[in-house]
């Protein structure tokens, strides 16, 4: 017997009504895999509608109920599986825990090793867990994806939120010239994260203030990508986490779709720009675990600065 744990689980399929905070079994390490005692979690908006969330597969599948949310995970290593030579117990790692996997909201996790990294020695365990998700899409959708360099013209939407508040540092890292919308009472907010230039959606359009962009970066979707098009120069890339980017009939421009990939390459790259102080995650709030049915209520109801994160142990 492997003992129990503390957990946040959903017993069959819903939003966070259906999160109960209870006793767990522990999990245990397969080959290939490493037990991490969690120190702390983050919560992304939507993770509660995603089928691989609650199933075996990405698009549909088989239920694995009850299921624990939360891919984001920070915390040490406290057993090794099978197989596993690169880390050590104690150590301190992080990472984007496979979406149909259980998640980090527990006090312990089980995580592929392939996928972990070492956390970022200046970052506690909370502001780490804010990074895997949300910066290895913004990472994926700029360097991978779009191939920022020194001199390109990007534009993010949603410069403020989880993920555009990373791309906006991630984008002026790779020496892009940075534009993001965001509200009026964020526009300082997003000029600290090294915009060049932030416009205030609810008063501008921003179609009126950016011409020629090479790259779009857009994690709203709906109108906002659909008018995305007309800014970007011919051959331009529209780069989308929200839906799928197809140009207009006619367009020379390349739209991307994608969905992101736990990968620690990608994390390593991450943590270098963490270190030389050039990306700092953006955390909202921190909360209890046992909270974690009213931070995934909070994503779906409240604006934010950043994520909301939950401090396990």
């Amino acid at each position: 017997m492997n003992g129990t744990m503390r957990a946040v689980r959903g017993h069959r399929r819903g939003g966070p009504e259906e999160l109960i905070y209870e006793a767990a079994p522990k999990p245990v390490p397969a080959h290939g895999d490493v037990l991490v005692e969690v120190r702390a979690a983050s919560v992304t908006p939507g993770e509660l509608g995603w089928d691989a969330t609650w199933t075996d597969g990405l698009d549909g599948g088989s239920p694995r109920l009850p299921v624990v949310p939360s891919k984001e995970v920070s915390g040490v290593v406290a057993e090794l599986g099978h197989g596993v030579t690169e880390f050590r117990p104690g150590e301190a790692v992080y990472g984007l825990i496979p979406f149909t996997r259980d998640g980090a909201a527990a006090e312990f996790v089980t995580v592929p090793a392939a996928v972990l990294a070492a956390k970022p020695g200046s970052l506690d365990h909370e502001r780490a867990a804010a990074l895997p998700l949300a910066g290895l899409t913004a990472w994926q959708g700029l360097a991978d994806h779009a191939g920022v360099t020194s001199g390109a013209r990007v534009l993010v939407h949603g410069g403020a939120g989880g993920v555009g508040s990373l791309a906006v540092q991630i984008a002026a890292a790779l020496g892009g010239e940075v534009t993001a919308t965001a509200s009026a009472g964020d526009m300082d907010f997003v000029r600290g994260l090294g915009a060049d230039d932030v416009v205030d959606y609810a008063r501008q359009r921003f179609e009126d203030e950016v011409k020629d962009a090479d790259i779009v970066f857009d994690t709203v979707g709906g109108d906002t990508l659909a008018r995305s098009w007309e800014v970007l120069r011919p051959g331009g890339v529209l780069v989308s986490v929200a839906e799928p980017a197809e140009p207009p009939q006619g367009s020379d421009a390349r739209g991307v779709f994608f969905v992101v990939e736990p990968d620690r390459a990608g994390l390593e790259e991450l943590t270098a720009l963490v270190e030389v102080g050039r990306l700092i995650p953006q955390v909202d709030r921190i909360v209890p675990l046992e909270s974690a049915p009213g931070a995934y209520a909070a994503l779906e109801r409240e604006h934010r600065r950043g994520k909301i994160v939950l401090r396990v142990s």
